[in-house]
């Protein structure tokens, strides 16, 4: 349980960084203006996974997947000088039975991995430092991860003997091929940020002091958007992986024909014939 982008570069007129800090707040689950952050690692925990924090995390999405509570985004944080660098290695030394254990811990980190994968809203990451293991295995689960000159990946499971958790056998290889995945894990591969982007594991590079802050403008911006549109993005393409072009094509046309009566589709033509901004709200 150890350490995505995809491609633009940094401008100057970006808004300085907001780094998160245990200081800030000490709750790691909190809803502001539509957007669900959760925290995934702190600098107090070694930036290793924070199991309060997934295990909040994951009540936060059964609550959102279940309709209980409604957000336009998601926002995976890490505190402190990393995003995530996966699993504790001391806490797994410690342990009694380290098989008992280490399978507990991964059975609470997929109950997370599931929750968030069933998300129908986008989930966004600001991916600083490092993401291994775990950490990367959730950067592999999110729809846009913003990243850094200085952010660096690594899969990290070899160097300790382990096999991956998190989802990473099977998201990696959809993101960057079957080749690339079983060369990035044998070799436990360290990634930089424009290697993550070229692969398409990142969605974009901003200046390090902006990952956290461009993130979080990017969750809230998402959290006000056409969120049904978001939603039948996200069903076309995770339906993609299986379909035809044929069957891809009908998929689309039910699609774009239940989004025209929509209401974020009626204010989005409505707005565009009367020239106004539209309101989604």
């Amino acid at each position: 349980m150890f350490l995505r982008i995809r491609a633009n570069s940094w401008t100057s007129d970006r808004v300085p960084n907001v780094t998160h800090s245990d200081s800030e707040s000490s709750s790691k689950v909190s809803i502001e203006d539509g957007v669900l952050h959760i925290v995934v690692a702190t600098e107090a925990g070694g930036s290793s996974l924070d199991l309060d924090g997934i295990t909040s995390g994951t009540q936060a999405l059964h609550e959102v997947n279940t309709g209980a509570t409604s957000v336009g985004s998601v926002l995976l944080i890490g505190r402190g000088p990393n995003f995530c660098a996966g699993g504790n290695v001391r806490d797994f030394a410690g342990a009694d039975d380290r098989g008992a254990f280490v399978g507990s811990v991964a059975d609470a980190f997929h109950a997370f991995v599931r929750e968030l994968a069933a998300v129908t809203v986008p989930i966004v990451a600001g991916v600083h430092g490092w993401a291994a293991g775990a950490g990367m295995s959730l950067v592999c689960l999110t729809d846009i991860a913003i990243g850094g000159p200085s952010t660096k990946l690594r899969p990290a499971y070899p160097a300790i003997g382990f096999t991956p958790d998190g989802g990473m056998s099977w998201t990696l290889p959809r993101i960057v091929g079957s080749g690339h995945a079983m060369d990035i894990l044998l070799n436990d591969s360290i990634l930089n940020g424009e290697d993550a982007v070229r692969l398409g594991i990142l969605s974009r590079l901003v200046g390090d002091d902006f990952v956290d802050s461009e993130a979080e403008r990017l969750a809230r911006t998402l959290a006000v958007g056409p969120t049904s549109a978001y939603q039948g993005i996200k069903k076309l393409l995770a339906a993609s992986d299986t379909a035809t072009l044929a069957e891809q094509l009908d998929a689309e046309a039910a699609s774009i024909s239940a989004a025209a009566v929509s209401p974020a589709g009626v204010e989005g033509v409505d707005a565009f014939v009367e020239k106004r901004r539209p309101d989604f709200s």
